[in-house]
């Protein structure tokens, strides 16, 4: 036990010391992510070897775990061992193991997590469980046979050498080999002796695990941009400058009423962007540059990896309505986008929806053509400095004289 905690230890020291800077955090750790399953298979034989045909064995199992952080992974496990001495034990399977299992991952408590698995892996394994024997003993010399059951405790160390298949990183193709030790030494055939060496056994096994996709649409941990309230305070300083220069110029000179609704107007953008910032969750995704003004644009926010018109933008759509129903000949081109991380697919589809979801606004609530409203996603964008501010529709008015 003692060593298992100065492990721990060691361990939580290397991560924090490959930690990322202080702005990122882990995306994809919600308790239905980053859960897998697999199967494996092999031999199992006794650390102090005896006879091929009678003490090696052939053997199969499944686990499934739950990766807590790119280090450590907590899961469960069966193995079932097959018997090969049928004049010995007359059972197909002579022994049983469940147990619950600890791993941690070599490669990134010591190199770091970058934000996606690697080719190869090391994993430590530690395992603890319940040990079964289905035994059925034949006598020749009285003609008869009987069988009998045990239990023991038992413990198991090993490691899975893991290859991480493609570049989602879906799959992983591993070898196990592992030691384990019948701690209550029940047993006392020739495979499974009373006392320490002779106590436990050797596992050579091949396994593939499947890891399912997460929240965040890839198989694995992703690291996304946190916010602080520095950032939060950058901008409110901007807005109030921005209102002081306004009512400066008021007092100044009545000619600065020409820049006054430019004035207003920056603002209550940043008063958007701002309430945008506060809303926004971590998110990983990546964007594309693109330009506009405020005089026949409205702009349409959304939140992280939502692409769902919120109640604080229907404003901006209806503002967008109002002006197609007093113009009957304007049209509007309404253009998606994300922000710059994470899938580029992803990014693809999301932009499209958000812009589909402004025309389906303006269609159904607003009661405008579907023929005036031309929608598109164009995936990222870069049309704001802080990338993370392009999770917006842009809808640019065009007027038609014809």
């Amino acid at each position: 036990m003692k060593k298992l905690l100065l492990f721990a230890a060691v361990a939580m020291g290397f991560m924090s010391a490959n930690a990322q800077d202080a702005q990122y955090t882990l995306a994809g750790s919600k308790f239905a992510d980053n859960w897998s399953i697999g199967l494996k298979g092999g031999a199992v034989t006794p650390l102090k070897f005896n006879d091929v045909c009678n003490d090696v064995r052939g053997m199969a199992g499944a686990e499934i775990r739950k990766q807590l952080t790119p280090v450590f992974g907590l899961g469960i496990e069966g193995e079932a061992m097959f018997n090969t001495a049928p004049d010995y034990n007359s059972y197909a399977v002579d022994h049983s193991y469940v147990g619950v299992t600890g791993t941690a991952n070599l490669m990134n408590l010591f190199a770091g997590y970058k934000g996606s698995p690697r080719v190869f892996e090391i994993e430590t394994v530690l395992s603890a469980g319940w040990l079964h024997a289905y035994i059925s003993e034949w006598f020749p010399a009285a003609g008869d046979s009987y069988g009998w059951d045990k239990n023991a405790f038992a413990t198991k160390a090993g490691l899975n050498l893991n290859f991480n298949l493609g570049k989602a990183k879906a799959w992983t193709l591993s070898i196990k080999p592992s030691v384990v030790w019948d701690m209550d030494g029940l047993y006392t055939y020739t495979w499974q002796a009373q006392n320490n060496v002779n106590r436990a056994v050797f596992e050579l096994q091949g396994g593939v695990t499947y890891h399912f996709k997460n929240s965040n649409g890839t198989h694995h941990f992703n690291y996304a941009r946190l916010y602080d309230q520095a950032e939060v305070d950058g901008l409110n300083a901007k807005i109030n400058a921005l209102r002081g220069d306004l009512e400066n110029c008021k007092a100044a000179n009545d000619a600065c009423n020409d820049n006054v609704n430019a004035l207003n107007a920056k603002i209550a953008q940043l008063e958007i962007e701002l309430a945008a910032c506060k809303a926004r969750e971590p998110e990983v995704q990546f964007v594309e540059n693109k330009t506009n003004t405020l005089n026949t644009v409205r702009y349409v926010f959304f939140r992280q990896g939502r692409s769902t018109v919120s109640a604080d933008q229907m404003p901006n759509v209806e503002q967008i309505a109002t002006y197609l129903k007093n113009h009957k000949k304007a049209t509007v081109v309404i253009k998606g986008y994300a922000s710059p991380e994470g899938n580029a697919d992803v990014n693809a589809r999301i932009a499209r929806q958000r812009a589909e979801s402004v025309k389906d606004a303006l269609v159904k609530k607003y009661g405008i053509s579907s023929s005036r409203i031309s929608a598109d996603g164009q995936g990222v964008g870069e049309m704001f400095a802080e990338p993370d501010w392009n999770r917006v529709s842009i809808c640019t008015i065009e007027e038609n004289d014809k």
